[in-house]
């Protein structure tokens, strides 16, 4: 009995991720699945050896690095009706385009949400120890702080707010529930039956900024969500306070945040900053009430293999022919990144 027919595929990233998405025993079950080179990682649509291939390409397996999917990208390649992202969002990537001739598409940002959440509930757990500033003065005194300096620390009771119920917002209200901490959401999408279910009470963005003790940033990078925590908002939130931002820097306004933070009222842990990289002289580098790390929340090192195993699982499906487990639908992008 012949073997069946397997789809032609092609990579499309930049290729320093495909051996850390796709280890050996990844790439062996992949090459399974579908007829690919493993050689070829196409960073160009129009480059002429791209276009051999992509002229046959029935699948796209892309990440980080892939050039726009749009006129071009569709042109050299006819009979492509799948798309495969072994990373986060797609919405840059699919052009109108792509949409219009109904290529199926899916993403690894489920995958992707995982760290970024587990990241978030360090960060949160360190925040009510106040580990961050307790850690600069041990440096400098070399002594343990008196009983009466850790009035107010602790996580017991601590109010944490969450924005946005996105995919790494609902695996963060998940992450906090064994937890004793006081759990509010903003997310005008989510009504009160399912914020519950969620494990969090749901309140207005101004009512959940005045009544936390930290904030964490969930909400997409959308038109409306554009600098939702503006200067207005930021002054609700309660001295003492710590906003933890792993979403994408345009959501805050820059330079309100860096007043506030400069002032010393509240603090913040921002994996995400605009721009990013701040400028060298930002004062933010400096600000012993700031946390600042290099856009790490997401999939790193051995994290990308989690993104790999999500398109060879959806290969496996598209090959028994069940729907995809995580397909993005077009009109999902104008509530989600």
């Amino acid at each position: 009995m012949p073997s069946p027919r397997l789809p032609s595929a092609v990579f499309a990233m930049n290729p320093v991720h495909l051996p850390e998405l796709l280890p050996p025993h990844l790439m062996a079950r992949l090459e399974k699945l579908v007829r690919i080179d493993s050689t070829l990682v196409v960073q160009d649509f129009s480059d002429p050896a791209a276009r051999v291939a992509l002229a046959e390409a029935e699948v796209l397996i892309t990440g980080w690095g892939c050039p726009h999917i749009g006129a071009e990208a569709l042109a050299a390649a006819p009979r492509l009706h799948t798309v495969l992202h072994a990373a986060g969002s797609v919405r840059s990537l699919i052009g109108e385009e792509a949409w219009q001739r109904g290529l199926t598409v899916s993403s690894a940002v489920q995958a992707n949400a995982l760290p970024v959440a587990e990241y978030t509930l360090a960060a949160i757990l360190f925040a009510g120890k106040d580990a961050f500033s307790l850690r600069d003065r041990f440096r400098t005194e070399h002594v343990y702080p008196a009983p009466a300096d850790f009035a107010d620390v602790g996580n017991l009771g601590r109010c944490v707010g969450v924005i946005g119920a996105s995919r790494v917002g609902r695996r963060v209200l998940e992450l906090l529930r064994p937890f004793d901490f006081s759990v509010s959401l903003y997310d005008p999408y989510v009504d009160e039956a399912e914020a519950a279910a969620l494990g969090a009470v749901p309140m207005s963005l101004e009512e959940l900024l005045r009544t936390s003790d930290i904030v964490s940033l969930h909400a997409p990078d959308i038109p409306q969500t554009y600098r939702m925590l503006d200067r207005d908002r930021l002054t609700l939130i309660r001295d003492g306070g710590v906003l933890i931002n792993t979403s994408r820097g345009a959501l805050i306004d820059p330079e309100a945040l860096t007043d506030e933070l400069v002032s010393g009222r509240i603090s913040a842990v921002l994996d995400v900053t605009e721009p990013e990289p701040l400028p060298t002289g930002s004062p933010l580098y400096r600000l012993p009430n700031v946390v600042l790390t290099p856009h790490i929340a997401g999939s790193l090192g051995n994290e990308l293999e989690r993104l790999g195993r999500t398109v060879v699982d959806e290969l496996a499906r598209l090959a028994s022919g069940l729907q995809l487990a995580h397909a993005i639908r077009r009109a999902d992008l104008t509530i989600s990144a």
